[in-house]
């Protein structure tokens, strides 16, 4: 025993006998000692959705000898780090069905408390233990403290770094949780339009036969779609050294965005294929939860105390992750769900561009509250349609619908299906602006090769009315003009009739009841009330209408970049806004994600700050790969004003953005107190996103590293 004390402090080995009475074995048999074996908990530990009296924890146990059979583990909870008394000990199972994840409520704890816990796998009379993971319970109801937590979103693990979480590990913040705001794991792999192929960050799927084959040729890559697949998100990710560090010192307050299923997706619909074809996948998305509710520790089944049946959990569409939490006297945390409830995007990626989108007898119905120029323009004859159904236009239709067949052929339809499509598109009411533009290109060609020319639709007498080529839709198949750029005050038109005339159901992007439940946490007496939005409030808008060096004038619009985020459901955030005025709710604000980029902006009175990426592309690199692609160079006016000049573009848009970074990657630490905010960016340039600062040292990453500060008081951001 002499030389053992020589071994080791004094204070180590009245621990070590401390813990010899707990775990029933003496100190000095080494064979019952916990030893940490990254092999039985490959995915470390975790905890989330803190309350004063309860919190969850989360481990994955296997025994590499016996991967097929569950997994007995106790777990042990502390107040002391060197676990010399428990608060709370008990045994479980880690099932083979759940991948072998474990979620445990622990209650009865004690209100803004720190928790050490572990989980001990006990193998041939040989115990293994996790690392020692940190958690800290919320502040009781009514407690006069300042809280602080940090927010991100977006971590795609394919060819990149999470430098972002080892910087937040290096400051050491105290925080009291971190938010994570959706697409915590990429369904893709392999995607090579913004995953490299960097293969010590890449994710294999166990079983590829099973996923979804995207692409083709040297571009076929692969999404999730079974069960297994999306596990394997998830393993492979938290197989990373940092974020399993932050996950074992922060309690994470987690909801999903899109990734978690599949991109730009709604309910239980995917976006690959941008409308060649109905993607409604219930059983994918089912998939998808399934996988989420065993590795994410969040408590969305309201469990009792003891392990949370994953099984058991409701999914799609009876999921509801969706949930509130009080930190205090001075928080209310209301994490919204944007994804499950939420309609189709109002401009189908399909639709035709000719065809009438609103008639004369609905735009009838806005143009006397519109200005005197407005309504002029919108009776011009650019607006002007016609229906293809009429007798006289039958060779115009025939020509038209060929057209369409033609090009959706192109875009990899077979000719039975385009010509059932074109059947549904190329018929009815359609903008003479449009058609006629296809039947003069026709009749070029028809010129050169002597035929007779097609004659063109007339436009006298004719109806107006707003097409989808007006909202900035210009060809079949594609996210421009339906998911993303569209133009604004055309679409604020259209999607304020649509809203009008459904009742509002064109934009139920929160469902009726959970719109009833975030109204009601709004009303809540803590001094701010904060909304988890998962995709961002503040508007992108791109006003290039006076930018006469851009040739085309038809691009010489205001154009909304995302109609995916709040800005393409205009109406139904006009009235959320409204209905934080029209209550005076004070210390209103919403925390997102989503978008890749950093904001802080002003909306309808409302501050909201949006958190950039952890490692995903900023939004200043996809633009201009979209921009590129799209046929305009580095030295065009558009490249210019979209990529080069983003953030000053972005920040001329919204008269409301009092900050916008487009091109870095990192975190947001936000204290809220009992009269302002103050919030911190730290932010790292996207170029570093590809390096691996973890071998690299605290000090070279840090001068990688920015901070920019703001204070929110009274309604207003202000840069410190």
């Amino acid at each position: 025993m002499f030389d053992r004390l020589n071994r080791r402090s004094f204070l180590q080995a009245v621990v070590a006998v401390a813990a010899s009475t707990s775990f029933g074995c003496s100190d000095d048999d080494d064979t019952k000692k916990p030893t940490a074996d990254a092999k039985y908990f490959p995915q470390s530990v975790c905890s989330g959705d803190p309350r004063p009296d309860s919190v969850i924890l989360w481990v994955r146990a296997l025994d590499p000898d016996n991967a097929g059979a569950d997994a007995p583990v106790r777990l042990e909870v502390s107040t002391r780090a060197e676990f010399s008394d428990f608060v709370f000990r008990g045994d479980f199972t880690a099932l083979a069905a759940n991948d072998h994840a474990l979620k445990v409520k622990v209650t009865k704890l004690s209100a803004r408390t720190t928790y050490y816990y572990r989980f001990v796998l006990t193998k041939n009379g040989t115990e293994y233990t996790t690392a020692t993971g940190r958690t800290r319970t919320a502040p009781a109801s009514g407690a006069d403290v300042a809280v602080k937590f940090a927010f991100a979103s977006c971590q795609d693990y394919i060819g990149r770094y999470y430098n972002a979480w080892q910087r937040l590990l290096d400051l050491d913040e105290d925080l009291d949780f971190i938010v994570f705001l959706g697409d915590y794991i990429y369904e893709t792999t392999g995607d090579k339009s913004f995953q490299s192929g960097n293969t010590e960050r890449r994710v294999v799927f166990s079983e590829q036969d099973k996923a979804l084959q995207l692409g083709s040729g040297e571009s076929t890559y692969y999404a999730a779609n079974a069960l297994s697949n999306y596990r394997d998100l998830y393993k492979t990710l938290r197989t990373d050294k940092l974020i399993q560090q932050v996950h074992e010192r922060y309690p994470f307050i987690i909801i999903w965005d899109d990734h978690e299923f599949s991109d730009d997706s709604w309910g239980s619909n995917a976006t690959y294929l941008d409308g060649r074809a109905v993607e409604n996948q219930i059983e994918r998305k089912r998939n998808s939860e399934r996988a989420f509710f065993e590795y994410i520790p969040l408590d969305n089944t309201a469990s009792a105390e003891g392990a949370i049946d994953v099984a058991s959990a409701p999914v799609f569409p009876n999921t509801r992750v969706y949930r509130d939490f009080d930190f205090g006297k001075h928080l209310k945390l209301a994490v919204s769900d944007y994804r499950t409830y939420r309609p189709d995007h109002l401009i189908p990626e399909d639709a035709y561009p000719g065809k009438v989108a609103v008639e004369a007898s609905t735009l009838g119905l806005a143009l006397p509250g519109l200005p005197a120029p407005v309504q002029a323009l919108l009776q011009s004859e650019t607006f002007a349609y016609t229906s293809l159904d009429l007798p006289e236009h039958a060779m115009q239709k025939a020509v038209l619908q060929g057209a369409y067949v033609q090009q959706a052929v192109a875009a990899g339809l077979t000719q039975d299906a385009a010509n059932v499509k074109a059947q549904t598109w190329v018929s009815g009411n359609v903008s003479l602006f449009y058609a006629n533009q296809v039947l003069t290109a026709v009749n070029a060609a028809r010129e050169a090769a002597g035929q007779p020319l097609i004659p063109l639709l007339a436009t006298a007498g004719t109806l107006r009315g707003l097409a989808y080529v007006h909202l900035g839709k210009g060809s079949l198949f594609n996210i421009q003009g339906s998911r993303y750029i569209v133009v604004k005050p055309i679409y604020d038109l259209f999607s304020a009739l649509r809203y009008a005339t459904s009742a509002g159901l064109s934009e139920d992007a929160l469902g009726a009841t959970q719109q009833a439940w975030l109204q009601n946490q709004l009303k809540a007496a803590n001094t701010w009330k904060i909304v988890v939005s998962s995709v961002s409030m503040t508007s992108m808008v791109f006003d290039l209408s006076a930018k006469t060096d851009i040739p085309d004038p038809t691009l010489r619009q205001v154009f909304y970049f995302n109609a995916d985020q709040w800005d393409g459901f205009p109406a139904k955030k006009q009235e959320l806004l409204g209905f934080i005025a029209q209550n005076n709710v004070k210390n209103a604000m919403f925390i997102s994600g989503d978008i890749h980029a950093s904001f802080a902006s002003v909306e309808g009175g409302v501050p909201a700050l949006t958190a950039p990426a952890i490692t995903s592309g900023s939004i200043k690199e996809l633009a201009g790969l979209a921009v590129i692609g799209a046929g305009y160079g580095p030295g065009s006016a558009v490249y210019k004003y979209v990529v080069t000049e983003l953030n000053e573009s972005l920040a001329a848009g919204n008269p409301g953005m009092r900050y916008v970074n487009g091109d870095a990657h990192g975190f947001v630490v936000l204290e809220v107190k009992g009269d302002e905010a103050l919030a911190a960016f730290h932010l790292i340039p996207s170029t570093e996103v590809t390096k691996d600062y973890s071998v690299r040292g605290a000090a070279e990453l840090q001068a990688q590293f920015t901070r920019v500060d703001f204070r929110v008081q009274n309604g207003a951001i202000t840069k410190l």
